[in-house]
């Protein structure tokens, strides 16, 4: 079949477009997809999606052993013999591709069917005798660590031969319902008080923004005090890190001249966000306080995730903050060399190539219920046949999964980044770089301390994740006996109302909720730079924060009001009205036009002045005028009076026209120009309306962002992320109207940025802060065809509500 035949059969069977598009670019599972679903007999037809799944799961995991009974397998899907309405797609598959790898010329159906659970209910009396029985049996453990256990217990309960094939949601629910009846409900005594103190912030004060320290290599050569005080001023010096033979270090000092040397080393298989926002600032900003260097090295060992979109957005974002790499490298160029000491560690008997499921590598690992290790059956195998494995691996002798290259680590450490990870497994899709040269892909654990030590790095930056897997990655190089580098783990930037999670984003962006991983209520670095967030407040922010060693969450309204000093101290000042209400001022002649200077920015002359027309007609917003007034009520109502920003007199209104449904058309005013009139309490916003000036501009659209999320917390709603989605999130005006001094702000902006339209940013009194976004059409300046689209990037003032 061709590719496009293909990728309509594959969608046909329930695929998502970009999966069955990826699928095709693997021509081995694309190969044995088409084979599975012709042998299920649904190519002409197609099938839902659960059976679809279902195929895919058994195209992509079948093993050769199994491969002749597929015909079989495939049919048993499609007869909805086997299915997931019980049971998720591996619980499913697996046992049935290992019955069909020990059977013979032919599959005894009754045989099958008992082994994978084919026709097995399993009640619901069942299922409560069963959790019944096992919360009996740890009664007294479950009533002295009460909640502690209940995460052991549910693992534990589903290794329960009874609830093999019972649903996993009946048997938690169960679980938990006996658990509240045998202990009651969580109390004081569940609460970790610790954690809580943890996550609590302090209120955010003021940030002064004559205080406010930017950090870039393009913009100020001050170095933060992020790196002047705390953990990051601890760190070793080059050349302070002992490594396992003194020639090392000696080789390493020579090469970098004692340089400190750190890199940013993200996977492109997504957007950053903004906690990348902070790990480039400290691994850029270290190598720059020291006066070292940092690479930008794209860590693209997983062909199957990675898009050459992501390395364009990825690079983009890095220069957009302001920061430069030294060298752009990729993990990839290093595949050669990688390979080379892969067979370097078996020789030493530090790497053995391995058999076993991924299921059984987790039950030897422990299982679910913690238990006992126990090491490979083929972890002592002579060295010799796990090289003659290495070479089968790469010369593509194997399928994905069948064999994989294992470290010979230690089984028996409470560290589970120490029970032999994988080094290498088998993977059939084409990388964006080396195209098929390779059919073997070395994995992150395996990778990232041996390019740091290819690249000399001096201090290996991450985030407190990976603080286990640093024992791992000194081994490892220890192990091959080449330079070693020190790792060092800090903690991540967390913000409240929002997620970070790529997978979870992308559910976001593919069911619609969002229009893209740049809509401005996300946090990605494409999102905020849209909404108009500047890159030097997001560096402020983060090395505000600094780095500590422990973890917590910052409320948002802290980022922010970051964000909002920022604004106000750098940019324009401009007036408009989101929602309009027509004056009529009666007292002043038809053809009455008055041109006012007005600055961009009160106090600052630096932002220079603009002119402004006032006329017989201008507009206020629908927010500044009552029809019922009342004593604590201080702006326009009828027979009150306000004044009129940088406007010589104020003005009063005398009567309000409706139309025949009652609705506002205009209001009457009288521009109190004569003597003996108070100064009025209140000043308000304004637009003139003069076909001389082309006043007003009429904005296409103003959208305002709110938090995209109801709750500080959406994964712990109990319904799903998703069901914490603020109904709110996006208001959009449509008939919104600005003075003519927008156009000289676009104008400026853009002339030393073309095209960033983000970068036209400014404070619309009284209302809030903007930027135009990129949907604007911009013909020419102050051209009435221009279609401007304008994003709240914050408000004026913190929502109390938030």
């Amino acid at each position: 079949m061709a590719d496009n035949e293909l990728i309509a059969l594959f969608q046909a069977i329930g695929l998502k477009e970009q999966r069955a598009k990826e699928t095709v670019k693997n021509k081995k599972l694309a190969l044995n997809l088409q084979n599975t679903i012709s042998e299920a007999g649904v190519t002409q037809n197609g099938c839902d999606k659960s059976v679809g799944d279902l195929l895919y799961t058994l195209a992509s995991t079948v093993s050769k052993d199994a491969t002749a009974h597929l015909g079989y397998l495939a049919r048993a899907v499609s007869d909805n013999r086997l299915n997931s309405s019980e049971q998720v797609a591996g619980r499913v598959i697996v046992p049935a591709i290992k019955f069909a790898e020990t059977a013979n010329e032919g599959i005894n159906d009754e045989e099958f069917n008992r082994a994978c659970g084919v026709g097995v209910i399993v009640t619901p009396d069942q299922i409560t005798t069963a959790i019944t029985k096992h919360l009996e049996n740890n009664k007294d453990a479950l009533i002295s660590e009460r909640y502690k256990l209940l995460g052991p217990l549910l693992a534990q309960a589903r290794q329960i031969p009874e609830l093999r094939w019972a649903n996993g949601v009946a048997v938690k629910n169960e679980l938990e319902k006996q658990v509240i009846a045998m202990i009651g409900p969580k109390d004081d005594r569940d609460v970790t008080v610790k954690g809580k103190k943890k996550d609590k912030e302090p209120k955010s004060t003021s940030i002064p923004s004559q205080k406010i320290k930017i950090y870039t290599e393009s913009k100020t050569n001050s170095i933060p005090n992020m790196f002047l005080e705390g953990e990051l001023s601890k760190l070793h010096k080059p050349g302070g890190n002992k490594q396992i033979k003194p020639e090392l270090m000696e080789q390493h000092l020579k090469e970098t001249g004692g340089k400190v040397i750190t890199r940013f080393p993200p996977e492109p298989n997504g957007f950053l966000h903004i906690g990348h926002a902070k790990a480039i600032n400290v691994n850029f900003g270290y190598a720059k306080a020291h006066n070292g260097f940092c690479y930008l090295r794209y860590d693209d060992t997983n062909p199957e995730a990675e898009e050459e979109r992501y390395f364009d957005y990825i690079r983009e974002a890095v220069e957009w903050l302001g920061f430069k790499p030294w060298k752009i490298t990729y993990s990839s160029d290093y595949f050669d060399k990688l390979y080379e000491l892969a067979i370097e560690l078996i020789k030493r008997d530090k790497a053995y190539a391995c058999s076993c499921t991924p299921e059984e590598m987790h039950e030897m690992r422990g299982g679910d219920s913690g238990g006992e290790r126990r090491e490979c059956v083929h972890r002592n195998r002579p060295i010799e046949e796990s090289l003659a494995e290495f070479q089968k691996m790469k010369e593509g002798q194997y399928e994905e999964s069948e064999v994989i290259l294992r470290m010979k680590m230690d089984m028996q450490s409470g560290n589970p980044q120490f029970w032999d990870l994988v080094a290498y497994r088998v993977l059939y899709t084409p990388h964006h770089r080396t195209g098929d040269k390779w059919c073997i892909y070395p994995t992150y654990d395996y990778t990232h301390c041996l390019c740091d030590s290819f690249e000399n790095i001096t201090h290996s930056l991450c985030t407190l994740e990976f603080r286990m897997s640093r024992e791992s990655y000194y081994w490892l190089c220890d192990a091959l006996e080449v330079y070693k580098p020190v790792q060092f783990e800090y903690n991540r930037l967390q913000i409240n109302n929002t997620i970070m999670s790529k997978r979870k984003i992308l559910k976001l962006v593919t069911e619609g909720y969002v229009k893209g991983w740049d809509d401005p209520r996300l946090y990605t670095l494409p999102a905020l730079r849209r909404r108009g967030v500047p890159p030097e407040a997001i560096n402020g922010f983060v090395q505000d924060l600094g780095v500590t060693t422990s973890n917590s969450t910052i409320q948002v309204s802290r980022f922010e009001k970051y964000v909002r000093d920022y604004l106000d101290a750098h940019v324009p000042r401009l007036m408009i009205v989101i929602e309009p209400i027509k004056i009529i001022i009666e007292n002043l002649p038809d053809d009455y036009v008055e041109e006012l200077t007005v600055p961009f920015k009160p106090k600052d002359p630096s932002m220079g002045e603009h002119t402004v027309p006032f006329s017989r007609i201008v507009y206020i917003d629908k927010s500044d005028f009552r029809e019922q007034d009342s004593p604590d009520y201080f702006r326009l109502a009828v027979g009150k009076t306000v004044g009129l920003l940088y406007v010589p007199h104020c003005i009063t209104c005398t009567d309000v026209v409706k139309d025949a449904e009652g609705n506002i058309q205009h209001l009457i005013c009288r521009y109190e120009n004569g003597p003996g009139v108070k100064k009025p309490k209140t000043y308000i916003q304004w637009v003139a309306e003069s076909s001389k000036h082309n006043s007003p501009v009429r904005l296409h659209e103003i959208r305002i962002y709110n938090n995209l999320f109801i709750s500080e917390n959406p994964n712990a709603n109990p319904d799903g992320f998703l069901a914490d989605i603020n109904p709110n999130s996006l208001e959009i005006a449509t008939s919104s109207l600005a003075e003519v001094g927008l156009h000289e702000v676009v104008s400026r902006a853009l002339e030393k940025s073309k095209n960033d339209y983000e970068s036209v940013r400014f404070q619309a009194i009284r209302v809030g802060y903007f930027c135009l976004d990129k949907d604007s059409v911009i013909e020419e300046p102050h051209s009435k065809a221009n279609q401007l689209v304008l994003n709240r990037i914050v408000t004026l003032k913190e929502d109390p509500k938030k």
